[in-house]
């Protein structure tokens, strides 16, 4: 199915905001020393979140993989850096994403590694991410998914920062390890140009060790896990669109359900604005629901 391009204005609202991927350290002549570099840097931080939210609003995947680039494609990213004098710090990113589809098959990996060391040289970051992502496609409308994610935190030991002993496992619940690997079928119920919706669902694993379980006794827990998942498009016209996601996670430790319902607009050929009301239920919280309300706007001129 062909993709129908919304909010046509947008493309052009992003396009006057974005700025080059590898642009200089400094706008103008004494920027940096002045600070002006600073506060432009968080300018651009504050149009991509703005941007982000737009795009993944729009749901490239709403129609399948018809549209999808096809082959191995992927990038890689790295970041340094050392600070010596007042500070003596350090921060190294590594991150990555591979992506490979071939006709109804679709996956993808990515990893991230991170480490750090705060002004007085002592080890703040040390962790690795990895996630995996992978669908499909019988058909236009059934389809299989795999969802994987797994993080090690080196920095959590179970020990006691001030002494360095042993604390005890009630008061130690920062994990060391965290993974978890899903799978199952998944529907796309409605599939036109103006209405798309799909709900999947599936059975996981998660897998956790917190830090005092690594330094006693090398032990884990392991649990079964089971999702579904809603996503639901309808456009109203060339003008507007709505979108509603919700996810339910249910396991032994407990049920967490996200709904995100987004109103976006344009309101002229330069102005696009987006609306999201996000709710969080988590059955283990004393205050269960977290309420959240977003506003975006992006203006071109």
């Amino acid at each position: 199915m062909k993709k129908v391009t919304l909010l046509t204005g947008t493309a052009a609202i992003i396009a006057a905001l974005s700025v080059p991927a590898f642009a200089q350290t400094e706008i103008a002549t004494g920027a940096s020393a002045t600070g002006v570099s600073a506060v432009d840097d968080r300018i651009t931080d504050i149009e991509d979140d703005v941007i982000d939210d737009f795009d993944r609003s729009n749901d490239p995947d709403r129609f399948g993989p018809s549209d999808r680039r096809q082959g191995l494609f992927g990038s890689m990213s790295l970041q340094y850096s050392g600070s010596t004098g007042n500070s003596d710090a350090q921060d190294l990113a590594i991150a990555g994403r591979v992506s490979y589809n071939q006709a109804p098959f679709a996956q993808s990996v990515g990893l991230a590694i991170e480490f750090g060391e705060n002004d007085d040289g002592v080890k703040d970051t040390e962790k690795v991410s990895a996630i995996y992502d992978a669908q499909y496609y019988f058909n236009d409308r059934f389809y299989a998914f795999a969802l994987g994610r797994f993080t090690v935190d080196g920095l959590v030991d179970g020990l006691d920062n001030a002494d360095e002993t042993v604390r005890d496992f009630d008061e130690d619940d920062d994990l060391r390890r965290d993974g978890f690997l899903g799978f199952g079928p998944g529907y796309r119920v409605i599939n036109t140009q103006d209405t798309a919706w799909r709900v999947q669902a599936g059975v996981g694993v998660r897998y956790t060790q917190t830090g005092y379980q690594d330094l006693v006794d090398d032990g884990s827990e392991t649990e079964v896990g089971y999702i579904v998942s809603s996503r639901l498009y309808h456009r109203f016209n060339e003008m507007m669109f709505v979108t509603n996601d919700t996810d339910f996670l249910s396991s032994d430790a407990n049920d967490v359900i996200t709904n995100e319902l987004g109103l976006n607009f344009r309101m002229s050929e330069q102005l696009a604005t987006r609306v999201s009301y996000q709710t969080e239920y988590q059955s283990d919280r004393a205050i269960r629901t977290d309420n959240k309300l977003g506003v975006a706007i992006v203006y071109g001129f």
